[in-house]
């Protein structure tokens, strides 16, 4: 029994000295949703993609085009046509259909292994940014959103932002 009340003793002992010797630490949080959208980093990916991508864009609307061209022949001058002309332009609006589907499919995938890239380097600068602030201002913590509650004297978003460049 003694030996118990010893350890307790001894427990509480360390309890209250590691409270005495509490350090009040400064806490901040990041919204990184709210950096993402107001970011100018965040509009200057989105055109560089957009230019990036605009030949093969412009591609597959001529392709659609032209499938369009095509079947409007079909339905305007299939009774007029031969059998063998016919057969052509039905293969060829086939064909034009695949290859389209082909094209958008790989565009897609494109574009969203580019825009991976883009998010996964503007995340890079975002977690720069903050590292930055939260030096510059001595906080011993932050905290990236996905918080129940937090008070705005410790959301250090708008702080972000301006290191980022925001107007």
């Amino acid at each position: 029994m003694s030996k118990l009340f010893s350890h307790l003793l001894l427990a509480g002992l360390f309890v209250f000295a590691a409270n005495s010797q509490a350090v009040e630490l400064k806490i901040g949080y990041v919204q990184v949703d709210k950096i993402l959208q107001e970011a100018p980093q965040t509009a200057e990916s989105g055109k560089k993609l957009e230019k990036e991508f605009s030949p093969r864009t412009q591609e597959l609307e001529r392709i659609q085009k032209q499938i369009k061209e095509i079947e409007s022949s079909l339905d305007k001058d299939a009774l007029t046509m031969s059998d063998a002309d016919r057969k052509n332009k039905e293969r060829d609006a086939a064909n034009l259909k695949i290859d389209f589907q082909r094209k958008q499919r790989e565009l897609r995938e494109d574009v969203n292994l580019r825009k991976n890239e883009e998010l996964g380097a503007l995340q890079d600068r975002i977690n720069k940014a903050v590292t930055a602030v939260s030096e510059a201002e001595g906080y011993d913590l932050v905290v990236y959103g996905g918080v129940a509650y937090a008070n705005k004297k410790i959301d250090i978003t708008e702080k972000v932002l301006k290191s980022l460049g925001k107007k």
